[in-house]
């Protein structure tokens, strides 16, 4: 019932929320504001024994001669097996704007059959971008997010030991070229597309401006003519306007985490009348066979025969509610209560209204 009860305060806390104004900027995305994805492969070394097998990831030993080598370190026909050393996965994301020297955060994965990447360094690594182009180096000590031990007979693992991170671990060597001073027009992109919300911020800006600039051009796109609103730079007019607030429209959706049993409902939600019956059946098999021995000194043999308990148990505390027509989020959780329902139950019993087409509202199962 704890979850249960923590929706009904979500519901005051939402129906608050709804009602504030929120800023432009946190609705939608200004063009040209855009990451752009980096991934390299490199090597840790330094591990304390929990690297790969050289035999089992052969990549791992030809990226340490081809290092060692640039090195002026001649290994060819050596024969080492090391086992502080670990293939890897570099990714990061370069972030709009970003300048030479700029330092970003990465992300460290192992590939082959490495343990742990507890304490280890990760070598030089050039960051490359779809356009095969290298845009960032990483180095650094890279910090794992799990712990691994381990015995002669068995195993602890906790958390994630084979991924880590390292924060401002990558340099930023090339620069994405855009010229954002040149632009005749800003588009705003919105992050849940809604036609109330976008002809809010329409009329919000050009409001804000005293001229027509803004024109919605479908649910998700707001066009702002640079010009038009009387300014002669794109950057000086995006401070202008990105933080006027406005109250944005929101979809009625109940949003269901099946792992956890989390379920949010929102403010908007509607059920139209419909009658719910839940209950818990609890079905028992247990076998009980029977051995019969035959009577004394006749040619009859020993036999066993099969002996089944069969009970069905229903949970009290269920039974058939009506629900009216235009109920509300509140309404919802207390009805659902006085059923007795679990969260998981509460799941399935949403599920079913709205496959039955009384749940006015998105359902977004996760």
């Amino acid at each position: 019932m704890f979850r249960v009860v923590l929706l009904i305060a979500f519901c005051a806390v939402s129906s608050l929320a709804h009602a504030q104004s929120v800023r432009i900027k946190d609705l939608v995305e200004f063009e040209g504001f855009r990451g752009n994805d980096l991934v390299g492969y490199g090597l840790v070394v330094g591990l304390n024994g929990t690297g790969d097998g050289l035999r089992n990831a052969p990549y791992t030993e030809e990226i340490m001669t081809t290092l060692l080598e640039r090195l002026g370190v001649n290994v060819n026909g050596e024969q080492f097996r090391p086992k502080n050393v670990a293939a890897v996965f570099v990714t990061a994301e370069l972030p709009p704007f970003a300048r030479n020297g700029s330092k970003i955060d990465v992300t460290v994965s192992a590939i082959g059959d490495a343990k742990s990447l507890l304490g280890g360094t990760l070598i030089m690594t050039p960051l490359n971008a779809a356009d095969g182009e290298i845009y960032a180096v990483a180095q650094g000590t890279v910090i794992a997010g799990g712990v691994s031990n381990e015995g002669q007979g068995a195993r602890v693992v906790q958390g994630v030991p084979t991924s880590g991170s390292i924060p401002s671990g990558a340099r930023v060597e090339r620069e994405v070229q855009y010229n954002f001073a040149a632009l005749k027009s800003l588009r705003l992109a919105l992050r849940e597309p809604d036609f109330t919300t976008a002809v809010r911020i329409e009329t919000q800006i050009n409001k804000h401006l005293g001229r027509p600039a803004a024109v919605m051009l479908d649910a998700g796109t707001v066009d702002v003519d640079v010009a038009a609103a009387g300014s002669n730079s794109p950057a000086h007019l995006l401070v202008n306007i990105e933080s006027l607030a406005i109250a944005p429209e929101r979809r009625a959706k109940v949003v269901v985490d099946q792992r956890s049993g989390t379920i949010v409902i929102g403010e908007s939600v509607r059920i139209s009348r419909v009658a719910v019956s839940q209950g818990g059946l609890t079905l028992r098999i247990q076998e009980a066979p029977v051995v019969s021995q035959p009577n004394p000194f006749s040619d009859g043999e020993t036999v066993e025969l099969p002996r089944t308990n069969a009970q069905i148990d229903q949970a009290e505390g269920t039974g058939l509610a009506e629900v009216s027509g235009g109920t509300t989020l509140s309404q919802i959780v207390e009805g659902l209560n006085a059923l007795g329902v679990a969260p998981h139950d509460m799941i399935d019993v949403l599920k079913t209204i709205h496959a039955a087409g009384a749940l006015h509202a998105e359902l977004v199962v996760m």
